[in-house]
């Protein structure tokens, strides 16, 4: 768990003001806030002492192109400055419009093409389990990301191997061009992968479903209206 800080949920309205520009892409940033915040607050065994800790859990952002509300809760929990969020997309500014892993503390993959995260997160899941560490890994994607084609050789293959250290949430506001409603459910859980859906802005069933582990991956659907 994130080392408590004088910031809460109730805080990150007035953070998210001080992001501004036209890259900002608020309705896909708003759309993960709710997520991301419950990971943060009550899920991943992180600390923005020890950011590199190598038993730390990994939160790995995909669906990158609206990083504002990553920002404000990585600025709620200690990870950067508050005040450095009213920089955010100026060239002289470590945040970027999409997150790099070496200017931004806390952040575990430079992103910005879509369809790369899951991937990679297998990969980090595997190395966990070579290496015998503890931690678990969870990577955040968005419905329409899963148009790209590599997302399901990645799942495929996690289900396989039963990589039970990875979580995938999905955040699903219908914005693929290809949405089949429930479709997502099914076809990880045919892959191999447990999986849920839940409201994706009901923090208590957030947390449940988060917090389910196992001999299995794990998908949570996080549905949400935007």
């Amino acid at each position: 768990m994130t080392t408590s800080t004088t910031l809460g949920y109730d805080d990150l309205p007035e953070l998210l003001t001080r992001l501004t520009g036209d890259e900002k892409h608020d309705w896909s940033a708003l759309s993960t806030l709710d997520v991301i915040w419950v990971l943060y607050d009550r899920v991943l065994d992180v600390d923005p002492e020890s950011p590199d800790e190598p038993e730390r859990d990994r939160f790995l952002l995909s669906k990158d192109h609206g990083p504002a509300a990553y920002y404000a809760v990585l600025a709620a929990k200690g990870f950067v400055d508050a005040d450095d969020l009213a920089g955010f997309g100026r060239f002289d500014s470590s945040l970027g419009h999409h997150p790099d892993r070496v200017l931004v503390p806390g952040v575990e993959i430079s992103s910005g093409s879509l369809g790369h995260g899951l991937p990679i997160a297998v990969g980090m899941a595997l190395a966990r389990d070579a290496q015998e560490r503890a931690g678990r890994v969870v990577v955040l994607l968005g419905d329409a990301e899963l148009d790209e084609g590599s997302n399901w050789e990645a799942v495929q293959f996690a289900g396989r191997l039963g990589l039970g250290r990875l979580t995938a949430v999905v955040v699903d506001n219908r914005s693929s061009t290809y949405h089949w409603p429930g479709g997502i459910d099914a076809r990880f859980a045919a892959e191999g992968w447990s999986a849920e859906r839940v409201d994706g802005r009901a923090h208590d069933a957030l947390e449940r479903a988060l917090a389910v582990t196992g001999d299995r991956p794990r998908l949570v659907v996080a549905e949400v209206q935007r």
